[in-house]
């Protein structure tokens, strides 16, 4: 159902095509518009529609209309306004949600449009607005009520009004005063400092003095004497009255369904989806909340029935103050399927697509050419890893409550059936900044899984609970682990004593991964910084058009290539390959053309899918309040949410979907932090929002005061806000007085300017990489902040394998060795100066700088590194290069690179060249024997993808 443009009210025209908020005021029973100065703004007198349009992630907008009555508002105007909004629902396609708002009694959603509140004026349109301000100050008292939204209501100016337990503000001519009931909590104090900051500006403009006030002090100071001097002196304050509102109970849930005007009673056991007809309205009475559901086929007079029949009933049962809250079929709200016992999932799957790359794949295979069958896929822009990239990395696998320090070559080779503990430290934006994680693999048992989390959380504890704390399993890791990583090998199996019990007393077939063994590796990643080799079964099935794989058996080494990989894919087998088979010469195997060989080690041929794997797509945030009581947590939703939100004394939960974040207040227990992760847990176990959430989402514990920017981008951070002394209430009374004293923060070891990925100018991005050669140590620093926790956990005989001695690197063009480094017997004024200029990779990396395309020329710089430090450039004076001098007696090429002959540049020379970069040999050939070599020319060698130019070195033992 929708509205012709033409019988659209001319006030609605264009509403709801761009992100914000739109209110139109009913006048004389039709909309007028309100401008944007006077949002916020409302007469007790009045009735008013509100628009608020929320771009989403997926470029959707979405809309969610709510009519405010204002108490004084006639019943007419009312109606008009409820009409009213089901004409602008089915305007904008009949997808939205539509809120009836009663003064004093809103929802906390609508009230988050307006923060820090509303304070409705007396008078309206009716009335002629007979509320000519007043030349005298008016003294006014205020009952503020609300956590994460302010209800504020103006009472009778008497102490009468006053109790224990709620906050109250009297604004007089000069001063404002915050009473605080004694029974208040932190959290509502603090909330309602934010409404006098509103009353000061609004009021006051900015202009008067704020004074806050405890219960039951008495008249300790002299502004509490002032402030009971307007009430006429100190007296006990009554107790406060019950209330209808607080009587009220929940009532059973009650179904009727619209018809001729009327609700009829739905005799019914439960509740159930199929109760519903899409061509009828119904009414869900839930004592507080009132439902009405509007099938998609009812007409426009059928929905406007409807809202008239749910206020008669409201009307009759005296509940004028009940939410109402309107629901389309297909658009139902969480709470509205909540109240169902079954509702089913609704699925967005794309079989289109999904049909298109199965088709195209087969028909490629055949050898036909695919082009325009499959839709031009955009260029996407590679998701944006919000952590720096140029750490230091230590990484443990645990076996019972036990663990084990992995050598820098293992560390990025992990197996199914353990877990492991890695702890990161990295520059952030003003101090270091650290993670600690855990991993656990789709094999591993429960013994290990609580064991790994267990002396993680400790780990965590004993550094004052400072770093963040991850949970990631295997399958389900977020870009920020794979970008710590850079390559990352999943095998089969485990070591763990824990996983070879398991499987003796299953008496299942021990599978860990074998060199020599059948292993089948899927290929994914999207370059040298984040790319992983996967183990699979060895079978067909878990072939798939869209990745590369590796496949081994003993002396046989194949390499696959997927119809629908790109160059750059078969370039990560090719370092992948260095890794699980570094000196063995493959054979590439392309999709359609594979040899018998190779099938018959994957036991023959089947079908396989082409789509690549899905990973879980981050989704708009949502944050939550979270509770943990006896095992059981509540959570309350706090809309358009900002870091004023998070309160110190509290725990939050922010749901993106993809994974998951648990803010920790400083002032929170500690034993209530060590169960942040079981809360995190819980959350996604509840799945609030019926999102289908993933039980093995990544799950981020992030302790307030040391959030990371993988946190705070989600809000505008203020980390001054996050390190200030003291509760929600004292924090916040001193940003209203402008005393805003902050906690001394921990400063880095060397200042680092962190834009993205960019590393610093002082620490090449490729500082981290690792040799290839397997006896070659990663070169890894090591946080000073952990050194603490390494004695604890580590056996101080034991040499650290993953935190070798620092070594001093010469400038690029030229390499050091590990070995060489020995050698570097320069001034200390070199060490330093080399230390604070930007470095090259050491010899024989993990990650191999990508080959130039232009030609050798371009060698020095490549588009890589240029991109890579641009944003430092431009924030950073550019520093200075040091420049090697060539060493006496050698030549230099044409690209100021000394030459050496081809017998010093192999791999097996006798006599090996010192000082170069050994992922580059090839250039430090003249041009003539690099012809001779090659049979090419270096301008068209580096043209060539890097994959082939690698074959080429292969053949000539130069790589």
């Amino acid at each position: 159902m929708a509205v012709s443009m033409k019988n659209l009210d001319p006030a609605f025209q264009g509403a709801g095509q761009k992100a914000g908020t739109e209110i139109w005021r009913i006048e004389n029973f039709q909309p007028v518009a309100v401008s944007k100065s006077s949002h916020g703004k409302f007469f007790a007198g009045d009735s008013y529609v509100i628009l608020k349009t929320t771009a989403l992630k997926n470029g959707a907008l979405r809309h969610d209309i709510h009519y405010w009555l204002g108490k004084d508002t006639s019943q007419d105007e009312a109606g008009a306004a409820a009409i009213k909004c089901v004409e602008l629902d089915a305007a904008l396609g009949g997808r939205a949600v539509q809120y009836r708002e009663v003064q004093g009694h809103e929802t906390e959603k609508f009230l988050s449009y307006f923060k820090p509140c509303i304070i409705p004026q007396e008078g309206g349109i009716a009335s002629g607005f007979k509320h000519v301000e007043a030349e005298e100050h008016q003294i006014r008292l205020f009952v503020c009520k609300g956590k994460h939204v302010v209800h504020v209501t103006e009472v009778a100016f008497a102490r009468s009004s006053l109790n224990h337990d709620d906050i109250f503000i009297l604004d007089t001519k000069s001063k404002i005063f915050q009473f605080n009931g004694s029974n208040s909590c932190i959290q509502e104090r603090a909330k309602a400092l934010e409404v006098v900051q509103y009353i000061k500006d609004t009021y006051h403009d900015g202009k008067c003095d704020i004074a806050a006030v405890e219960d039951g002090r008495l008249m300790a100071d002299a502004e509490t004497g002032e402030f009971w001097g307007f009430f006429g002196g100190f007296a006990p304050l009554p107790k406060k009255a019950t209330t209808n509102e607080q009587k009220s109970i929940d009532l059973p849930s009650k179904l009727f369904c619209v018809e001729k005007g009327e609700a009829v009673p739905i005799g019914a056991d439960s509740w159930t989806r199929e109760l519903l007809e899409t061509n009828k309205c119904y009414i869900l009475d839930c004592g507080k909340e009132v439902f009405v559901w509007m099938g998609r086929s009812t007409s426009l007079d059928g929905r406007k029935s409807a809202s008239n029949v749910v206020d008669e009933l409201l009307r009759g049962l005296d509940r004028p103050k009940s939410h109402v809250i309107r629901v389309i079929e297909g658009f139902e709200t969480v709470a509205f399927r909540s109240k169902f016992e079954s509702w089913p999932q609704s699925t967005n799957v794309t079989v289109t697509e999904d049909g298109r790359g199965k088709v195209a794949a087969l028909l490629k295979r055949q050898g036909i050419n695919v082009k325009g069958l499959l839709k031009a896929e955009t260029p996407k822009e590679e998701p944006h890893i919000y952590i720096d990239c140029t750490g230091d990395l230590q990484v443990w696998r645990v076996d019972g409550q036990k663990k084990t320090l992995l050598s820098s070559s293992d560390q990025s080779k992990f197996y199914s059936g353990d877990c492991y503990i890695f702890q990161y430290s990295y520059p952030g934006d003003e101090k270091d900044e650290h993670l600690v994680g855990t991993w656990l693999g789709k094999q591993s048992v429960e013994e290990d899984r609580v064991a790994a989390s267990s002396q993680a959380s400790k780990m965590v504890e004993s550094l004052k609970f400072l770093p963040t704390q991850a949970c990631f399993y295997e399958g389900n890791e977020p870009l920020q682990f794979f970008a710590i990583f850079q390559s990352f090998i999943v095998f089969k199996g485990g070591v763990s004593k824990g996983y070879k019990k398991y499987i003796a007393e299953k008496e299942l077939s021990d599978d860990t991964y074998s060199d020599e063994g059948l292993a089948l590796f899927r290929v994914q990643g999207s370059g040298p910084d984040n790319m992983q080799a996967i183990q699979v079964e060895p079978v067909a099935s878990s072939l798939n058009s869209s990745y590369c794989y590796i496949l081994h058996s003993g002396s046989s080494l194949f390499t696959w290539s997927g119809n629908l990989t790109s160059s750059d894919s078969q370039e990560i087998v090719e370092r992948q390959l260095d890794l699980i088979k570094p000196n063995m010469q493959s054979k590439l195997q392309k999709e359609g053309a594979e040899s018998e060989q190779f099938w018959d080690l994957l036991g023959g041929k089947s079908e396989y899918p082409s789509l690549k794997i899905a990973r879980e797509a981050e989704a708009d945030p949502h944050l939550f309040s979270c509770t943990l009581t006896k095992g059981d947590l509540k959570v309350t939703e706090v809309y358009n949410f900002s870091q004023d939100d998070l309160m110190t004394e509290d725990i939050f939960i922010l749901d993106c979907h993809s994974d998951i974040y648990v803010w920790v207040g400083q002032q929170v227990e500690s034993k209530t932090k060590m169960n942040a992760l079981t809360i995190g847990q819980k959350f996604l176990e509840r799945d609030f929002l019926h999102e289908k959430l993933s039980l093995q989402a990544p799950i981020y514990i992030v302790m307030e005061g040391s959030e990371p920017i993988y946190f705070t981008r989600f809000f505008s951070w203020d980390s001054a806000k996050s390190a200030m002394h003291g509760n929600s209430f004292q924090r916040k009374l001193a940003i209203l007085k402008g005393d805003t004293p902050v906690l001394d923060k921990p400063k880095r070891r060397t200042p680092v300017s962190y834009t993205g990925r960019s590393a610093a100018p002082e620490k090449s991005n490729r500082s981290r990489s690792m040799s290839f050669s397997p006896d070659r140590v990663r070169v890894r620093g090591r946080s000073p902040a952990f050194n603490a926790l390494a004695a604890t956990f580590e056996n101080s005989n034991a040499r650290n394998l993953s935190t070798p001695p620092p070594m001093v690197r010469k400038i690029f063009p030229k390499s050091v060795t590990p070995d060489s480094a020995k050698l570097a017997s320069r001034s200390a004024a070199i060490a330093a100066l080399t230390s604070s200029f930007e470095q090259p990779p050491p010899a024989r990396q993990f990650i191999i700088p990508r080959s130039p395309k232009l030609g050798p020329e371009t060698s020095k710089s490549t588009p890589e590194t240029i991109s890579r430090q641009n944003s430092v450039e431009e924030s950073k004076p550019k520093p200075e290069t040091i420049q090697e001098d060539v060493k006496e007696n050698e030549a230099e090429d044409d690209e100021g690179l000394p030459v050496h002959p081809y017998e010093r540049l192999k791999t097996t020379s006798t006599d090996p060249a010192e000082d170069i970069d050994v992922t580059k040999r090839e250039t430090y050939l003249s041009r003539e024997e690099f012809k001779e070599k090659f049979g090419i020319t270096k301008d068209v060698f580096y043209k060539m993808p890097k994959w082939k130019q690698n074959k080429l070195k292969m053949a000539l033992q130069l790589f």
